[in-house]
């Protein structure tokens, strides 16, 4: 376990710095540091005196990847790509295009994000293999046809409707949460409640949908039939070992969501006025601030091969059979 934990670290790193310098390329070869300082500075006709001022003030006079006029290591660390992209493997984000600290303000605003996220994302489960297991249980009967109808039906409602929806009828015509805001400590339940029942209640149609799939796929196999010819229960039959063995298909994409927990909600966070890292990524990308952008970005990958990791590792718990050392 050991050495497979290493060996798929050391895989990570070469894919990190792909990511990364990807990242950098569109958006210091595609966008120019001179197109950066045009769209910051917001005027039609910028002289070349101004530009040069916004790139010295914030490094973007360097080289991108060799500095030729340098010594020694400073060949490559005297260079934008050094200060901008490479320092973010040891954690300095540097700052925003506002002066502020991005590394202070991730993690000021993981909180909020957390907030939502978890509630949202152990609700959501919770429901979605619920239901799933309601209509594997009723299969071919009328309940497993309009389940499978009402899944269909939530699945091609656009998320924004029960975001606009939510807040019409819950906040401006029930008036029993507040239509947005965020508040620390125990007062920022009502501003939680509705964030979270819509985002449980936009993803139940996919979620149930994928695990009755997968539940009814294990009730046809072959280790089903025997525990009924033993005797055992419908029910038993269901919760002993059809969930068991499907929890490996369940936790392929369970496990690598949780990483990505950290990262916020895009819609959810902007519409809601919640302070997380989904609106902090929104309100980047609307000032142009790349800078921000980019860490995201990176945090992102870190997060994703991270649940990629521990989707594996979590194989081992379900069934001891698997080993991940070979």
């Amino acid at each position: 376990m050991l050495a497979y934990l290493l060996r798929r670290l050391l895989y990570a790193i070469p894919i990190l710095i792909g990511v990364n310098l990807l990242t950098f390329a569109l958006f210091f070869v595609v966008n120019t540091p001179d197109d950066m300082a045009r769209m910051q500075l917001g005027v039609k006709r910028v002289t070349p005196e101004a530009i040069e001022k916004w790139k010295a003030e914030r490094g973007y006079d360097r080289p991108l990847f060799v500095n030729p006029r340098a010594t020694g290591t400073g060949v490559l660390t005297e260079t934008i790509f050094f200060a901008k992209s490479a320092r973010m493997f040891a954690g300095n984000f540097g700052r925003a295009e506002d002066g502020r600290d991005i590394t202070r303000e991730i993690r000021m605003r993981m909180g909020p994000s957390l907030a939502i996220a978890l509630p949202t994302f152990v609700l959501g489960l919770f429901a979605a293999i619920s239901s799933a297991l309601l209509l594997a249980l009723f299969r071919a009967t009328r309940l497993d046809f309009w389940g499978v109808v009402l899944c269909v039906a939530m699945m091609s409602v656009s998320g924004l409707f029960y975001i606009i929806g939510g807040q019409y009828l819950v906040s401006k015509v029930w008036r029993l949460v507040p239509i947005s805001g965020f508040s620390d400590g125990l007062d920022a339940w009502k501003f939680l409640v509705l964030p979270v029942a819509i985002g449980v209640v936009s993803g139940i149609g996919a979620s149930t949908r994928w695990y009755r799939t997968i539940f009814l796929e294990e009730i046809g196999k072959d280790y089903v039939r025997t525990a009924r010819a033993k005797g055992l229960s419908e029910l038993a039959v269901l919760f002993r070992h059809v969930l068991k063995n499907a929890l490996i298909p369940i936790l392929t994409g369970v496990v690598a969501v949780i990483p990505l927990l950290f990262m916020g909600s895009l819609l959810t966070e902007s519409f809601f006025g919640i302070p997380g890292l989904g609106s902090y990524t929104i309100d980047a990308i609307q000032a142009q601030d790349f800078a921000v952008v980019r860490s995201m970005v990176f945090i992102g990958s870190v997060l994703y091969i991270a649940g990629l990791i521990l989707t594996d590792v979590s194989y081992t718990l379900v069934d001891p059979r698997i080993r991940l050392d070979r």
